[in-house]
């Protein structure tokens, strides 16, 4: 089967819904290595025009997270901001604003990952040059995370538990900061919703 680009047409009839599914069932195909078949010369040429992108889709740096890859997307499908430790900014609430209320996107997923880090740093509250500015942003999941064991990076639960409350915090943060993302949500044009992938298994963990 090949999969075919998303069009103005096509975006216009996805729900908030119809998009988080397709990236669930990308997901599973690329876990299962059952992967669409694409012609990326003919998607370059038929997006060369204008892109109509179904989500825009907030992922970690890190090598191991290639977001398009992991949900099984082609050339136009989504929006890819990337930043490591996954947190919004200014600028990149900028670029989720510019995703769905101009370019029409339906779908905001904040995604961490399993071992990250970033949030591995944060833990162990590393300054250096101007990643000690970064991870501050991930210091508020640092300290909204509990844990009986050691705060830091050797203890592997209270790493996976700051990678969901970071992504959580962001969400809530997006909301907070961007009025025009909170209005589209309340209003059911899009849905602004957390995963965690699995860089042992390849799976996205909805939140």
């Amino acid at each position: 089967m090949i999969k075919n680009i998303i069009d103005k047409e096509k975006q216009s009839k996805l729900s908030p819904d119809d998009v988080l599914n397709d990236l669930m069932e990308g997901n599973k195909r690329f876990t299962e290595n059952k992967m669409l078949e694409r012609d990326y010369s003919s998607q370059i040429e038929k997006t060369s025009g204008g892109q109509w992108p179904q989500a825009v889709v907030l992922g970690c740096i890190d090598s191991r997270v290639p977001l398009e890859t992991i949900f099984d997307q082609g050339v136009g499908d989504i929006f890819a901001a990337r930043v490591a430790g996954n947190f919004e900014n200014t600028d990149i609430l900028g670029s989720m604003e510019y995703s769905c209320k101009v370019a029409g996107s339906k779908l905001v997923m904040v995604l961490g990952h399993e071992a990250c880090g970033a949030v591995k740093a944060a833990c162990d509250h590393v300054e250096l040059g101007n990643i000690t500015h970064l991870l501050s942003n991930i210091e508020p999941a640092v300290e909204a995370t509990k844990t009986d064991g050691e705060r830091n990076s050797s203890n592997n639960s209270f790493v996976a538990g700051v990678v969901e409350n970071n992504v959580k915090m962001t969400i809530d943060r997006i909301r907070e900061k961007s009025p025009i993302l909170k209005e589209m949500e309340d209003n059911g044009e899009i849905k602004i919703v957390g995963g965690v992938y699995s860089i042992s298994t390849g799976k996205v963990m909805p939140l």
